[in-house]
C-alpha cells in the first residue's frame, strides 16, 4: 500500500461537509486520512449568514485548519464547484503545506486575473430560466447570496445521484453569499506561492450545473499538470460517483508516490 495520504474536502455552495461522506469513507478504507471541513455558515458551523460578511470570514475553517498543520505535513486538498475558490486562498497561504490541488468540477482562478471573472462568465453562459426555483438576491446586478430549490437540485444537480441524496440536500441547504466584491480585488493570487502548487481537474460529464463545455474552458485558459475525466457523473460527483471519484484521487496518490 502507498503510504498514507491526507485528504482535505471542501464543499461546494450550500452544502456542508456531510456531502463528502461517502468519499471519507472511501479513502479511509483504502489507507488514507481523511477530512471534511464546514466552511462558515455551512453545514454544522454555527455561525448564520449575517455574521460571514467576507470571504475571510467564509473560509476562516479552512485557514484555521491549514494553520494548525505541522509544518511538514502536506495534504491533497479537494475543492468542489465554488471551493475551488477557497482552495486557491489556501494554495496562496499555504502552498508548502499543500501536495496538490484537485478542482472538482470546480472554479479554476488564474493568477493573472481577479477571481470574479470567471463567476461573470458562468452566469454569461447561464441561462436565466435554468436556475429554476434557485433564489438569488442581486444588488447592483451582482449577486450577493444564493440557496438551490429543489427543484434545482432535482433537475440539475443531483441528476445521477440516489434519490436518497437528494432527499438529504433538501434537508440541509444553507444559503451562501458570493464575495463578489471580495473577489473582484486584484493580486488575491500570485504565481510564486498559488502559481507554485501542482493542480489537477476532474471534469465531470454529465455536470448540468458546470457544463462540461465551461469545464473545459477553464482548463484550456489556465492549463494543469493533469486532466481526468469521470464520466456519466452529476454535479455531486461523490454522490453519484463516488467509487470512480475516489479511484481518480487514488492515482494522484499514485502518482505522488
Amino acid at each position: 500500500m502507498e503510504k498514507e495520504k491526507h485528504f482535505v474536502l471542501v464543499h461546494g455552495t450550500c452544502h456542508g461537509a456531510w456531502c463528502w461522506y461517502k468519499l471519507l469513507s472511501l479513502l479511509k478504507l483504502a489507507g488514507h486520512r481523511a477530512t471534511a471541513l464546514d466552511l462558515g455558515a455551512s453545514g454544522i458551523n454555527p455561525k448564520q449568514l449575517n455574521e460571514v460578511s467576507s470571504v475571510s470570514d467564509y473560509i476562516q475553517p479552512l485557514m484555521d485548519f491549514m494553520a494548525s498543520l505541522p509544518q511538514e505535513e502536506q495534504v491533497i486538498l479537494v475543492g468542489h464547484s465554488y471551493a475551488g475558490f477557497c482552495i486557491s486562498l489556501a494554495m496562496e497561504s499555504f502552498p508548502r503545506n499543500i501536495l496538490v490541488a484537485v478542482f472538482l468540477t470546480a472554479y479554476m482562478p488564474h493568477h493573472k486575473s481577479p477571481p470574479v471573472t470567471l463567476i461573470r462568465e458562468f452566469f454569461k453562459r447561464t441561462a436565466e430560466e435554468s436556475l429554476l426555483d434557485t433564489q438569488i438576491t442581486f444588488q447592483d446586478d451582482l449577486p450577493i447570496s444564493v440557496i438551490f430549490g429543489p427543484n434545482y437540485l432535482r433537475t440539475k444537480m443531483y441528476t445521477q445521484s440516489p434519490p436518497e441524496d437528494l432527499e438529504l440536500a433538501k434537508m440541509l441547504m444553507r444559503p451562501t453569499r458570493m464575495y463578489m466584491d471580495d473577489f473582484s480585488k486584484e493580486g488575491l493570487l500570485t504565481k510564486s506561492k498559488f502559481g507554485s502548487v501542482s493542480r489537477v481537474f476532474v471534469v465531470c460529464e454529465d455536470d448540468e450545473v458546470m457544463m462540461e463545455e465551461f469545464q473545459w474552458w477553464m482548463i484550456e485558459n489556465n492549463p494543469t499538470e493533469e486532466v481526468m475525466m469521470i464520466r456519466g457523473a452529476d454535479h455531486m460527483a461523490m454522490l453519484s460517483n463516488p467509487k470512480e471519484l475516489c479511484q481518480c484521487l487514488l492515482k494522484v496518490v499514485e502518482k505522488l508516490s
